[in-house]
């Protein structure tokens, strides 16, 4: 922990390799789905109309949406048992 203006911040944030050089941070990682449900298509349909998300997938296919804990959503192309499993084993 460190001091940031009057705050203690955590420098020790664990991050979670997404593909493509792109890390999430693991502690803010709320789910991974399939994107090829009903709900998780409005899901991501709504965010991208509030401007919440985050294309990570360098103009592949979205394999899994991630879902943050700031309401945003991350597209990746890695499968979401990828994912999940990262997130597993740097835990």
């Amino acid at each position: 922990m460190g001091n940031h203006g009057g705050k203690e911040v955590n420098l020790s944030t664990r991050l979670v390799h997404i593909g493509f050089n792109n890390y999430l941070s693991e502690d803010r990682v709320v789910a991974v789905a399939i994107p090829s449900s009903a709900p998780i298509k409005r899901s991501v349909q709504e965010a991208r109309n509030k401007g919440l998300v985050i294309d990570l997938t360098n103009g592949r296919r979205v394999k899994s949406v991630v879902f943050i804990n700031n309401n945003a959503i991350a597209l990746a192309a890695l499968e979401p048992g990828t994912i999940a499993s990262r997130i597993a084993d740097n835990g």
